[in-house]
Protein backbone atom coordinates (compact mmCIF):
# COMPACT_ATOMS: atom_id res chain seq x y z
CA UNK A 1 0.00 0.00 0.00
CA UNK A 2 2.82 2.28 1.00
CA UNK A 3 4.07 1.74 -2.02
CA UNK A 4 1.52 1.59 -4.44
CA UNK A 5 0.20 5.31 -2.94
CA UNK A 6 3.48 6.85 -4.02
CA UNK A 7 3.08 5.34 -7.37
CA UNK A 8 -0.40 6.81 -7.59
CA UNK A 9 0.70 10.33 -6.74
CA UNK A 10 3.47 10.24 -9.32
CA UNK A 11 3.16 11.41 -12.44
CA UNK A 12 6.01 9.02 -13.87
CA UNK A 13 7.56 5.77 -12.56
CA UNK A 14 10.48 7.73 -13.12
CA UNK A 15 9.14 10.53 -10.67
CA UNK A 16 7.94 7.47 -8.81
CA UNK A 17 11.61 6.15 -8.47
CA UNK A 18 13.05 9.32 -6.81
CA UNK A 19 10.19 9.57 -4.05
CA UNK A 20 10.83 6.02 -3.33
CA UNK A 21 14.39 6.29 -3.32
CA UNK A 22 14.87 3.49 -5.53
CA UNK A 23 15.46 2.68 -9.46
CA UNK A 24 12.82 3.01 -12.24
CA UNK A 25 13.73 -0.66 -13.37
CA UNK A 26 12.84 -1.45 -9.64
CA UNK A 27 9.22 0.41 -9.53
CA UNK A 28 8.61 -0.96 -13.17
CA UNK A 29 9.86 -4.84 -11.55
CA UNK A 30 8.11 -4.10 -8.15
CA UNK A 31 4.75 -2.85 -9.60
CA UNK A 32 4.60 -5.50 -11.90
CA UNK A 33 4.76 -8.30 -9.56
CA UNK A 34 2.03 -6.36 -7.64
CA UNK A 35 -0.19 -6.33 -10.76
CA UNK A 36 0.54 -10.23 -11.01
CA UNK A 37 -0.27 -10.95 -7.55
CA UNK A 38 -3.48 -9.10 -7.62
CA UNK A 39 -4.32 -10.51 -10.90
CA UNK A 40 -5.52 -6.64 -12.64
CA UNK A 41 -3.51 -4.78 -14.10
CA UNK A 42 -3.38 -1.43 -12.34
CA UNK A 43 -1.63 1.37 -14.54
CA UNK A 44 -2.07 2.13 -18.04
CA UNK A 45 1.25 1.65 -19.40
CA UNK A 46 0.50 3.36 -23.32
CA UNK A 47 1.93 6.58 -21.96
CA UNK A 48 4.72 8.29 -20.35
CA UNK A 49 2.65 9.50 -17.40
CA UNK A 50 1.11 7.53 -15.00
CA UNK A 51 -2.43 6.54 -15.85
CA UNK A 52 -4.25 4.44 -12.96
CA UNK A 53 -6.80 2.10 -14.57
CA UNK A 54 -10.06 1.62 -12.75
CA UNK A 55 -8.63 -1.14 -9.97
CA UNK A 56 -5.50 1.12 -9.48
CA UNK A 57 -7.75 3.59 -8.85
CA UNK A 58 -9.67 1.94 -6.08
CA UNK A 59 -6.65 0.36 -4.97
CA UNK A 60 -4.83 4.21 -4.50
CA UNK A 61 -8.52 5.51 -3.10
CA UNK A 62 -8.36 2.34 -0.70
CA UNK A 63 -4.75 2.43 0.48
CA UNK A 64 -4.67 5.96 1.61
CA UNK A 65 -7.40 5.26 3.49
CA UNK A 66 -5.97 2.33 5.24
CA UNK A 67 -2.76 4.09 5.66
CA UNK A 68 -4.17 7.39 7.39
CA UNK A 69 -5.78 5.54 9.81
CA UNK A 70 -2.40 3.27 10.46
CA UNK A 71 -0.85 6.65 10.75
CA UNK A 72 -3.46 8.35 13.31
CA UNK A 73 -3.12 5.44 15.45
CA UNK A 74 0.73 5.44 15.54
CA UNK A 75 0.30 9.27 16.38
CA UNK A 76 -2.69 8.72 18.94
CA UNK A 77 0.04 6.41 20.75
CA UNK A 78 2.81 8.81 20.50
CA UNK A 79 0.91 12.06 21.54
CA UNK A 80 0.34 9.93 24.80
CA UNK A 81 3.96 10.08 25.43
CA UNK A 82 4.34 12.94 24.75
CA UNK A 83 5.73 13.09 21.60
CA UNK A 84 4.36 14.42 17.87
CA UNK A 85 5.77 12.93 14.96
CA UNK A 86 4.61 12.61 11.11
CA UNK A 87 4.94 14.44 8.29
CA UNK A 88 3.35 17.78 7.72
CA UNK A 89 2.47 19.57 4.58
CA UNK A 90 2.51 23.22 4.75
CA UNK A 91 1.75 25.54 1.49
CA UNK A 92 1.24 29.22 1.30
CA UNK A 93 2.50 32.47 -0.78
CA UNK A 94 5.75 33.40 -1.44
CA UNK A 95 6.46 36.43 -0.28
CA UNK A 96 4.48 35.70 3.19
CA UNK A 97 5.73 32.26 3.01
CA UNK A 98 10.07 33.94 3.51
CA UNK A 99 9.35 36.22 5.76
CA UNK A 100 6.82 34.92 8.15
CA UNK A 101 6.09 31.69 7.25
CA UNK A 102 9.23 29.77 6.76
CA UNK A 103 10.69 30.84 10.51
CA UNK A 104 7.60 29.35 12.29
CA UNK A 105 8.60 25.99 10.14
CA UNK A 106 12.45 26.05 11.64
CA UNK A 107 10.83 26.79 15.13
CA UNK A 108 8.49 24.03 15.30
CA UNK A 109 10.79 22.04 13.49
CA UNK A 110 13.56 22.22 16.72
CA UNK A 111 10.10 21.63 18.89
CA UNK A 112 9.21 18.53 17.56
CA UNK A 113 12.26 16.96 15.48
CA UNK A 114 10.22 13.84 14.78
CA UNK A 115 7.92 15.84 12.94
CA UNK A 116 8.91 16.15 8.92
CA UNK A 117 8.24 19.17 7.11
CA UNK A 118 7.39 20.33 3.62
CA UNK A 119 6.94 24.22 2.92
CA UNK A 120 5.89 24.94 -0.82
CA UNK A 121 5.59 28.53 -1.91
CA UNK A 122 3.64 29.81 -4.51
CA UNK A 123 1.58 32.18 -6.00
CA UNK A 124 -1.33 30.35 -5.63
CA UNK A 125 -1.08 27.55 -3.28
CA UNK A 126 -4.96 26.57 -3.83
CA UNK A 127 -3.58 25.25 -7.08
CA UNK A 128 -2.06 22.34 -5.25
CA UNK A 129 -4.48 19.17 -5.13
CA UNK A 130 -6.81 19.25 -1.25
CA UNK A 131 -4.76 15.49 -0.42
CA UNK A 132 -1.54 17.35 -1.16
CA UNK A 133 -1.17 19.44 2.12
CA UNK A 134 -1.98 19.70 5.74
CA UNK A 135 -2.57 23.54 6.17
CA UNK A 136 -2.42 26.35 3.65
CA UNK A 137 -1.71 29.91 4.63
CA UNK A 138 -3.94 31.84 2.47
CA UNK A 139 -3.82 35.65 2.69
CA UNK A 140 -7.29 37.52 1.22
CA UNK A 141 -11.06 36.94 1.53
CA UNK A 142 -12.06 33.88 0.04
CA UNK A 143 -16.22 33.72 -0.61
CA UNK A 144 -16.71 29.94 -1.10
CA UNK A 145 -14.14 27.09 -0.30
CA UNK A 146 -14.64 23.54 0.87
CA UNK A 147 -12.15 23.36 4.54
CA UNK A 148 -12.31 24.47 7.53
CA UNK A 149 -10.49 27.92 7.92
CA UNK A 150 -8.58 29.13 11.39
CA UNK A 151 -7.95 32.90 11.67
CA UNK A 152 -4.53 33.53 11.84
CA UNK A 153 -4.02 37.32 12.00
CA UNK A 154 -6.22 40.80 10.46
CA UNK A 155 -4.40 42.29 7.52
CA UNK A 156 -5.61 45.69 5.77
CA UNK A 157 -5.16 46.36 2.09
CA UNK A 158 -3.32 49.71 2.00
CA UNK A 159 -2.97 52.51 -0.91
CA UNK A 160 0.83 53.84 -1.41
CA UNK A 161 3.17 55.62 -3.25
CA UNK A 162 6.70 56.89 -2.35
CA UNK A 163 7.44 60.70 -1.28
CA UNK A 164 8.91 60.69 -4.79
CA UNK A 165 6.25 59.42 -7.12
CA UNK A 166 3.76 61.22 -5.00
CA UNK A 167 6.14 65.25 -5.79
CA UNK A 168 5.89 64.26 -9.12
CA UNK A 169 2.77 63.13 -10.26
CA UNK A 170 0.68 64.45 -7.17
CA UNK A 171 -1.59 63.01 -4.41
CA UNK A 172 -5.11 61.56 -5.39
CA UNK A 173 -8.30 62.95 -4.35
CA UNK A 174 -10.51 60.18 -5.00
CA UNK A 175 -10.13 56.46 -6.34
CA UNK A 176 -11.48 58.46 -9.51
CA UNK A 177 -8.79 60.01 -9.86
CA UNK A 178 -6.55 56.98 -10.16
CA UNK A 179 -7.30 56.13 -13.62
CA UNK A 180 -4.77 59.08 -14.48
CA UNK A 181 -1.83 57.56 -12.26
CA UNK A 182 0.76 55.15 -13.28
CA UNK A 183 -0.73 51.83 -10.57
CA UNK A 184 1.34 48.81 -10.83
CA UNK A 185 -0.83 45.46 -10.56
CA UNK A 186 0.10 42.24 -8.59
CA UNK A 187 -0.72 39.24 -10.41
CA UNK A 188 -1.60 36.71 -7.75
CA UNK A 189 -4.52 34.03 -6.82
CA UNK A 190 -6.42 34.29 -10.38
CA UNK A 191 -8.10 37.77 -9.55
CA UNK A 192 -9.31 40.82 -11.70
CA UNK A 193 -5.68 42.51 -10.09
CA UNK A 194 -6.94 45.63 -12.27
CA UNK A 195 -10.18 46.36 -10.74
CA UNK A 196 -9.70 48.21 -7.41
CA UNK A 197 -12.58 48.61 -5.15
CA UNK A 198 -13.19 51.32 -1.74
CA UNK A 199 -15.35 51.83 0.58
CA UNK A 200 -16.13 55.13 3.04
CA UNK A 201 -16.66 54.85 6.93
CA UNK A 202 -20.23 56.24 5.50
CA UNK A 203 -21.21 53.62 3.36
CA UNK A 204 -20.36 55.01 0.07
CA UNK A 205 -18.48 52.90 -2.44
CA UNK A 206 -16.28 53.64 -5.55
CA UNK A 207 -14.60 51.01 -8.11
CA UNK A 208 -12.21 51.99 -10.77
CA UNK A 209 -10.24 50.05 -13.72
CA UNK A 210 -6.34 50.93 -13.27
CA UNK A 211 -4.32 51.23 -16.57
CA UNK A 212 -2.02 48.45 -15.31
CA UNK A 213 0.54 49.17 -17.37
CA UNK A 214 3.68 47.11 -15.32
CA UNK A 215 2.67 44.11 -13.46
CA UNK A 216 3.92 41.40 -11.89
CA UNK A 217 3.45 37.90 -9.78
CA UNK A 218 5.78 38.80 -7.05
CA UNK A 219 4.76 41.17 -4.52
CA UNK A 220 8.82 42.11 -3.59
CA UNK A 221 9.32 43.48 -6.83
CA UNK A 222 5.63 45.38 -7.29
CA UNK A 223 6.77 47.08 -3.53
CA UNK A 224 10.25 47.39 -4.96
CA UNK A 225 9.22 49.17 -8.08
CA UNK A 226 6.76 51.50 -5.69
CA UNK A 227 9.86 52.59 -3.60
CA UNK A 228 11.89 53.53 -6.11
CA UNK A 229 8.82 55.95 -7.51
CA UNK A 230 7.74 54.08 -10.30
CA UNK A 231 4.07 54.06 -9.27
CA UNK A 232 1.28 53.19 -7.14
CA UNK A 233 0.74 49.94 -5.37
CA UNK A 234 -2.53 48.35 -3.10
CA UNK A 235 -0.20 46.10 -0.84
CA UNK A 236 -1.03 44.14 2.15
CA UNK A 237 -0.38 45.50 5.36
CA UNK A 238 2.23 43.24 6.38
CA UNK A 239 4.31 43.76 3.56
CA UNK A 240 4.19 47.90 3.98
CA UNK A 241 3.79 48.70 7.27
CA UNK A 242 7.76 48.92 7.69
CA UNK A 243 7.91 50.90 4.93
CA UNK A 244 4.82 53.46 5.77
CA UNK A 245 6.43 53.96 9.35
CA UNK A 246 9.42 54.81 8.03
CA UNK A 247 8.44 57.40 5.36
CA UNK A 248 9.94 55.15 2.37
CA UNK A 249 5.99 54.52 1.16
CA UNK A 250 2.97 57.12 2.41
CA UNK A 251 -0.39 56.05 2.78
CA UNK A 252 -3.24 57.62 -0.08
CA UNK A 253 -6.90 58.13 -0.11
CA UNK A 254 -6.55 57.41 3.97
CA UNK A 255 -10.33 58.33 3.84
CA UNK A 256 -11.51 55.34 1.35
CA UNK A 257 -11.04 51.84 2.28
CA UNK A 258 -9.80 48.46 0.29
CA UNK A 259 -11.70 45.29 1.23
CA UNK A 260 -9.00 43.73 3.73
CA UNK A 261 -6.85 40.69 3.46
CA UNK A 262 -7.28 38.51 6.32
CA UNK A 263 -4.65 36.18 6.99
CA UNK A 264 -5.79 32.36 7.50
CA UNK A 265 -5.23 28.74 7.37
CA UNK A 266 -7.17 26.27 5.59
CA UNK A 267 -7.07 22.81 6.79
CA UNK A 268 -6.94 19.55 4.80
CA UNK A 269 -9.24 16.92 5.90
CA UNK A 270 -7.18 14.93 8.42
CA UNK A 271 -6.70 18.17 10.37
CA UNK A 272 -8.79 16.76 13.36
CA UNK A 273 -6.33 13.58 13.73
CA UNK A 274 -2.95 15.03 13.19
CA UNK A 275 -2.03 16.27 16.43
CA UNK A 276 1.58 17.70 14.24
CA UNK A 277 -1.13 19.77 12.40
CA UNK A 278 -2.96 21.30 15.35
CA UNK A 279 0.72 21.85 17.03
CA UNK A 280 1.75 23.71 13.87
CA UNK A 281 -1.37 25.71 13.82
CA UNK A 282 -1.58 26.44 17.73
CA UNK A 283 2.22 28.14 17.54
CA UNK A 284 1.45 29.52 14.36
CA UNK A 285 -1.58 31.56 16.31
CA UNK A 286 0.51 32.50 19.18
CA UNK A 287 3.30 34.08 17.24
CA UNK A 288 0.22 36.16 15.24
CA UNK A 289 -1.31 37.17 18.55
CA UNK A 290 -1.16 40.40 17.94
CA UNK A 291 0.36 40.63 14.30
CA UNK A 292 3.67 41.19 14.02
CA UNK A 293 3.30 43.85 11.51
CA UNK A 294 1.48 45.64 14.41
CA UNK A 295 3.36 44.81 16.90
CA UNK A 296 6.19 46.25 15.44
CA UNK A 297 4.04 49.66 14.68
CA UNK A 298 3.26 49.79 17.89
CA UNK A 299 6.07 49.48 19.79
CA UNK A 300 7.75 51.94 17.53
CA UNK A 301 5.05 54.37 18.08
CA UNK A 302 5.66 54.11 22.31
CA UNK A 303 9.43 54.43 21.92
CA UNK A 304 9.10 57.54 20.34
CA UNK A 305 6.34 58.80 22.12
Amino acid sequence: MLFFSAVSRSSSLAAAARLLNVTPPAVTQRLRSLETRLGVQLVDRGTGRIMLTSEGELLARRSIGVLNEVEAVTEELQERRGVVSGHLHVAGPTGFGRRHIAPLVAQFHRRHPQVSISLDLSDNPLRLKPDAWDIVIHIGQLHSQPYQMAMLAPNDRILCASPDYISRRGTPGSPADLAGHDCLALRENDEDVTLWRFQRRDGSSETVRIAGGVSCNDGDVIRDWALSGLGVILRSEWDVADDLASGRLVRLLPDWTPPDAPVVALLGPRHNRAARTRYFLESFQRAFTPAPWRAATASRGSQGG
